[in-house]
């Protein structure tokens, strides 16, 4: 086994079925069957109204949330959505203005508070105690009641820390040609800021374990479409010792690390297993399902985030031989793969119809309805 088993010798708490199978797909503990997940963008529900919320009522093994009903009112309600995903212009707790255009998807970081250096003279984090990234500010009581419960179910205590909280942090706040600027010329203030960053996130992820958690989201989109953006020697330099330290916090404690990032990361995927990611969540077309084979199966949990780039334009019957595809390459008896499936407003409704009936024809056993 690739990993051993630290999230179950520190939980006293049995888990239901679908967790308990989750576990075993991140383990390599041989699931029953492979963990599924569809997500689907603010601007989708938009477009698509009562017609998504009647498919997604035919899919209760992906959607169980849905059984007793679908809000679409509050789902498509802007006031709800983070305000990364709202029109118009926002700034962060960190200073950085962002800016949408599309209303359901998310924006872009259009003016960085350290673009100059001489600001960073002056410049303070802000407190993640009290302020939250964008939204509301957490009630960590709360979170810390809710953990609770969500064990007592059965199930497993999560949390996300906010996307982009390391590497895409920095550049949100030099702007990206400088930030790609420090770090080909090897600036020395660079490292100040990365241990700003760090800081901030370590005592989030330090308030969620004293607080039960057993699962932390972590998002950070650390490629480009056929490359990394700097290179793997300048990653390990500046990157990789701050998600060391992150994660490493994480597995001292018996905590899983699920790392959502887009984009093309082949060349560093064994340093992130290096530092002690569980889950990994690569997009499909920046890094292929051979190079994904080749450098992560086994090794630790792929989560595989299915072609967004064909889902707009594929037939039904390219989705379903994508989807068996994947699960021929990347699929063990021993589990190690999960797969999910976003579906943006450009996906037509029947698509998003033929991938949800082709992920639960392929990924559940008879024995799967739960």
């Amino acid at each position: 086994m690739p990993f051993e088993n630290v999230l179950m010798r520190h939980t006293q708490h049995a888990k239901d079925a679908v967790t308990e199978n989750y576990l075993k797909a991140v383990e390599f503990r041989y699931p029953n069957w492979i963990p599924v997940s569809v997500g689907i963008m603010p601007a989708t529900w938009v477009k698509y109204g009562r017609d998504l919320v009647k498919i997604v009522q035919e899919h209760p093994k992906l959607f169980p949330w849905a059984v007793n009903g679908v809000d679409l009112d509050s789902i498509t309600d802007e006031k709800n959505w983070d305000p990364g995903y709202r029109k118009g212009r926002f700034t962060d707790s960190w200073g950085c203005v962002w800016e949408n255009i599309e209303p359901g998807l998310e924006g872009a970081v259009v003016e960085s508070p350290l673009e100059d250096w001489e600001n960073f003279k002056t410049y303070k984090a802000p407190d993640p105690m009290v302020q939250a990234d964008r939204g509301p500010q957490v009630n960590w009581d709360e979170l810390k009641a809710r953990f609770e419960q969500i064990k007592q179910k059965g199930g497993l205590a999560s949390f996300g820390l906010p996307h982009g909280h390391m590497y895409m942090r920095l550049y949100y706040l030099r702007g990206f040609e400088n930030f790609m600027l420090d770090v080909a010329t090897d600036e020395p203030r660079l490292n100040d800021l990365i241990e700003m960053v760090l800081n901030h996130n370590m005592r989030l992820i330090n308030k969620l374990l004293e607080i039960g958690v057993e699962m932390i989201y972590m998002g950070d989109d650390l490629g480009n479409q056929n490359a990394l953006p700097i290179s793997p020697a300048k990653w390990r330099k500046y990157i990789k010792p701050a998600y060391a330290k992150m994660v490493g916090a994480c597995r001292e404690n018996g905590v899983l690390v699920h790392l959502h990032t887009d984009g093309h990361i082949l060349e560093i995927i064994d340093d992130l297993y290096e530092c002690g990611v569980n889950i990994i969540n690569p997009q499909v077309r920046a890094n292929t399902l051979e190079g994904l084979a080749r450098t992560a199966k086994g090794k630790m949990c792929i989560n595989l985030d299915l072609d967004r780039q064909l889902f707009p334009f594929a037939t039904p019957q390219q989705l379903k031989d994508h989807i068996r595809e994947a699960i021929d390459t990347l699929a063990m008896p021993e589990g190690g793969l999960m797969l999910y499936a976003e579906c943006e407003p450009d996906v037509p409704l029947k698509n998003i119809e033929v991938i949800c009936e082709t992920l639960e024809q392929m990924c559940f056993t008879k024995d799967g309805v739960v």
